[in-house]
């Protein structure tokens, strides 16, 4: 191995340390809160896309679990960016870690992108470009994702909280 790719190979390890080590503060975190909320649920820990990805899951029906995850997820963001707050206080690193409670944000992530690629195959059948419905930063990321991945480009436009996705022809 030359020197660069040994560098870069210890670099990549050094991430994928730091990014288990941020799913561990958070699942501590988590467990915390579990516990005070009196909420039965098992913390998933992975490292997907460069970043850590932590999960509480229950075998026993998620209907506690909703009321963490709130009306259109807003419980469930709020949840998110406390747990990134806990692992800035340990690492002293900003975080990008993402949250999800009963399979919430793989149903949304799944539902977004099927809206992305039903825009993308509008606008390739019309040749116009498609607005879609504001998003979250989140959301509008895995609407960007499923249109490049139909062969699209896209862009966010408006201010927040009515920031929106245009789809645009080829």
């Amino acid at each position: 191995m030359t020197e660069g790719t040994t560098s870069a190979a210890a670099e990549g390890a050094d991430a994928l340390t730091r990014l288990e080590q941020e799913g561990e503060i958070a699942a501590d975190y988590l467990e915390g809160l579990l516990d005070i909320a009196d909420l039965d649920g098992d913390i998933d820990m992975d490292v997907e896309a460069d970043r850590a990805s932590v999960s509480i899951i229950s075998d026993s029906g998620s209907r506690d679990l909703q009321k963490l995850v709130g009306r259109d997820g807003e419980v469930l963001e709020a949840l998110q960016e406390l747990t990134r707050l806990a692992v800035h206080r340990e690492t002293g690193d900003r975080s990008r870690l993402m949250l999800d409670i009963a399979g919430y944000r793989a149903k949304k992530r799944a539902e977004l992108s099927e809206l992305g690629a039903k825009a993308a195959a509008e606008v390739k059948s019309s040749g116009e470009p498609v607005k879609l419905r504001p998003m979250t930063p989140f959301e509008r990321k895995v609407v960007h994702d499923a249109v490049k991945t139909a062969g699209l480009r896209s862009e966010s436009e408006g201010e927040e909280p009515q920031r929106f996705v245009v789809v645009l022809p080829a």
